[in-house]
């Protein structure tokens, strides 16, 4: 029996989501990313699966979803991987107010509130002063995005046989047909899932998308001394003006005025800060949030600065010495709209849009859209 094919153009982490789901499907897969390795927004995140940060529903279950399948796939390959679970530290009565809403509103069994002293008891980086409480949630898991990206496409061959082509960059598609220069290729489907790149593949259609860039600045310590280590994944006050599983809960307008006199130039810059730690004992810090389709290459020292003082508001560690800072570039739509599916011709679909969920949601999602096929 002659199996279906289907070619991915991508292989950052929604271009693996797509793989791996077609695969299962029962596609024959092609690969195709125009670098050597992926060197995208999907190595340069917090490799945090947050699902925590989505709201209940369709998004929460999709995020749970593709928690799975990263732990099936993370154990299966033997690659390094922690369930630390994350918690939004409150410092002041509004935060608290806004988190109480949450647990009245959202309701979700794998989430509780904490007292400090449970708080700290979960991460021994949390500032002590003024500390009120923290949401806890247990979902979340941690991977290093430069490693699980590295080795998930050679897991994906071993288990489903997919193929891939580093260096080859597409230049058109016309189906059945993509081409790299004058080769061509043929698929019975053909899945784009190029990242931020809007002008190679498609212009028009991601011209008249709802979809804009992305830049983050992020950065790095240096691994903390004697293995020790955060506990859970950390974030603040601030992450509650930022993700969709708070908005419109009360409290928060009244919360994001106090932000906007306390904080103007973190708002200004959309700073809200988020810390993991990897398998060295490294804690990844960020981010910042500069939108357009023209940005600057270059980092601002100031905007890492406002991202460290707020830091220090709600964490500290043994070793706050940064080792690397860089930036990260995502597409994000304008329309509030989680994601984008496009069909610029029958047999091609492009996917693009997660945002700054691309480590929590593809692999759901990709499962969904391939049920379509």
């Amino acid at each position: 029996m002659q199996h279906k094919s289907a070619i991915v153009i991508g292989a950052g982490i929604v271009g693996l989501a797509a793989a791996r789901a077609l695969s299962v499907k029962g596609y024959h897969v092609r690969v195709f990313e125009r670098h050597p390795r992926a060197v995208g927004a999907s190595i340069r995140n917090f490799g945090m699966v947050w699902p925590v940060g989505q709201p209940a529903g369709n998004l929460y279950d999709r995020a749970l979803r593709s928690r799975t399948i990263w732990k099936e796939l993370l154990q299966a390959g033997g690659i390094w991987h922690r369930p630390t679970g994350s918690l939004l530290a409150a410092h002041r009565q509004e935060e608290m107010a806004v988190l109480e809403a949450f647990m009245e509103k959202d309701g979700r069994l794998s989430a509780q509130l904490l007292t400090p002293e449970q708080a700290l008891a979960k991460s021994p980086a949390l500032r002590r002063e003024r500390l009120l409480g923290a949401l806890w949630s247990e979902d979340e898991v941690i991977v290093e995005p430069r490693e699980a990206i590295r080795l998930l496409p050679e897991l994906l061959h071993a288990q489903f046989g997919v193929e891939f082509y580093f260096g080859q960059a597409v230049s058109r598609v016309e189906h059945p047909r993509v081409w790299i220069g004058r080769q061509a290729y043929e698929a019975d489907l053909i899945f784009v899932c190029s990242g931020q790149d809007f002008e190679t593949l498609f212009p028009e259609e991601y011209a008249a998308a709802p979809l804009t860039k992305c830049k983050l600045q992020m950065m790095r310590t240096h691994p903390q001394a004697g293995n020790w280590n955060i506990g859970a994944s950390l974030c603040a006050g601030l992450t509650l003006t930022h993700y969709k599983a708070f908005a419109g809960l009360p409290g928060l307008q009244a919360l994001q005025n106090l932000y906007d006199e306390l904080y103007p130039e973190q708002v200004r810059w959309g700073i809200h800060v988020l810390v993991s730690q990897n398998s060295l004992g490294a804690i990844t810090l960020g981010d910042t949030h500069e939108y357009g389709l023209d940005l600057d290459p270059f980092d601002q020292q100031h905007l890492n600065d406002l991202v460290l003082d707020y830091l220090r508001e709600f964490a500290q560690f043994p070793d706050m010495r940064i080792a690397e800072s860089w930036n990260g570039i995502y597409a994000k739509t304008t329309d509030g709209s989680t994601e984008i599916v496009l069909h610029p011709e029958p047999g091609v679909v492009i996917v693009n849009g997660l945002g700054g969920a691309g480590m929590t949601l593809s692999f759901g999602l990709l499962e969904e859209i391939s049920d379509n096929f």
